[in-house]
Order: structure tokens, then C-alpha cells, then sequence
């Protein structure tokens, strides 16, 4: 190839290059307002809902505001998932060794170390899977949106778009479906119930509850009542 051929394909390299950077920049900073603007307005929808909607699995959901859900569902969920939550900045590190450190153990059940603000940011931003390349994109999502919304944004959206059953989105929809009644007058066995089947809420029933679900939701009652008289619990449950 002579210098002129070179050239060229050096001079379409580095447009290339550009475009690519430019689209990142468009799409980084499209990001970043999005990301501000959840702070006060709910998600129209999220690609997990939209799939549950197009595969058929159903589309039920009705966004609350975290006054209007009752402390029981939100101790409740941070007793169950997350009990750092109010302490750590995203990630529980802890967690995290454990589970690289049990990974190839097979005899063993790996423990997860997602935290609810993990949770949030795939649930709400991304979507469903293990690649790296999504992993990488949570963890940029988890970092801005504990930086911009603070934790009690970040457990209301939580409870708003997790799915708590098959087609099942948020603390309200889950519990009409299941109780017949508005969150707010949710017992604390109830929400812990719920909350129990979060793991896998296409798979444990809920009311009537599946044996697993009900021993769940006895330890996450424990749970409730060992956790409930921290400060910084109680900061989240006002």
C-alpha cells in the first residue's frame, strides 16, 4: 500500500474515531439529564417492564410516593436485600469478596451482592443479564444515582419498579394482587412476604405462600425487628 493509501485509511480512522466519540458524548450526556430528571418524576417505563409487556407476561404498576408506603414494606425490603443500605455508597464491598471467593465452590450457594441501589440501576436504566459490558454501565448508574438522588429516591424507586411477581411491577400492583388492598394498610408479615419472593417473583408464591416463602418471610420479620431501632433505619422510615 503506498503513503497515500495510508493516508486515507488514517484519516478515516480518526473520523471514525470522532463519530464514535461524539455518539458517546450525546448518549453520556442524554444519560445525565435522565438521570436528573428521575430524581422528581417516575420512568415511563423500563426495558424489563416493556419485555414483560411484549413476551405477555403483563404490564401491572402503579407508582407510589414513598409517604404513601407504609415503613413495614420499607424495612422490610432493606431487611431482606440490603442491610447497609443507609451505609454504604452503592456497593457493598464486603459482599462482593464473599461472593468472588465462593464462586467456583460448587458445593456451596453463591451469595449475591447486589445492593438495592445496584438493583435500581438495572432495573431502572439497563437491562437484564451478566455481561460485563452491563455490569460495567451499573456500576457507572449506581455511583451517579447514589451521588444525585440520595437513598430515599433510590429505596422509593426501588419499591416502584421492582417486579414482585410475574407481570407485577412495585409495592402497590403487588399488593392488590396478592392482599386485595393498598400498600399503606399492608401488615408487617405481608410486606415481608412480599419482599420474601423478590429472588425470584415468577417463581415464589406469595398468598397462599410456598413453604419457602413463609420460612423467608419469618427470618425477614427477625430481621425487621433486630434492624428497626438503628438510626439510620429509622432516618428511611420517616
Amino acid at each position: 500500500m503506498n503513503s497515500n493509501g495510508l493516508q486515507l485509511n488514517s484519516k478515516f480512522f480518526f473520523r471514525l474515531l470522532k463519530k464514535i466519540w461524539k455518539i458517546f458524548l450525546i448518549l453520556f450526556a442524554a444519560q445525565l439529564v435522565y438521570i436528573l430528571l428521575l430524581k422528581w418524576i417516575d420512568p415511563p417505563i423500563t426495558v424489563t417492564q416493556f419485555s414483560s409487556w411484549i413476551k405477555g407476561d403483563g404490564l401491572k404498576r402503579d407508582y407510589v410516593d414513598i409517604d404513601e408506603m407504609p415503613p413495614n414494606i420499607r424495612l422490610a425490603v432493606i431487611a431482606s436485600e440490603d442491610q447497609l443500605f443507609p451505609d454504604h455508597n452503592g456497593f457493598d464491598i464486603q459482599s462482593i469478596k464473599e461472593a468472588l471467593i465462593n464462586k467456583n465452590k460448587k458445593w456451596k450457594r453463591v451469595r449475591g451482592a447486589s445492593t438495592i441501589s445496584q438493583q435500581v440501576a438495572k432495573n431502572v436504566f439497563l437491562w437484564q443479564g451478566r455481561s460485563w459490558i452491563r455490569k460495567g454501565l451499573e456500576a457507572y448508574t449506581t455511583f451517579m444515582i447514589e451521588l444525585i438522588w440520595g437513598k430515599k429516591r433510590i429505596l422509593e424507586m426501588y419499591l416502584n419498579v421492582s417486579e414482585m411477581g410475574k407481570g407485577v411491577f412495585g409495592i402497590e400492583a403487588a399488593s392488590r394482587y396478592y392482599f386485595k388492598k393498598p400498600a399503606r394498610k399492608l401488615t408487617r408479615m405481608e410486606a415481608a412476604l412480599i419482599t420474601a419472593g423478590l429472588p425470584n417473583p415468577k417463581k415464589y408464591r406469595v398468598n397462599p405462600p410456598s413453604n419457602y416463602v413463609a420460612q423467608r418471610g419469618e427470618q425477614i420479620v427477625v430481621q425487621m425487628n433486630n434492624l428497626e431501632p438503628d438510626e439510620d433505619i429509622q432516618e428511611l422510615l420517616k
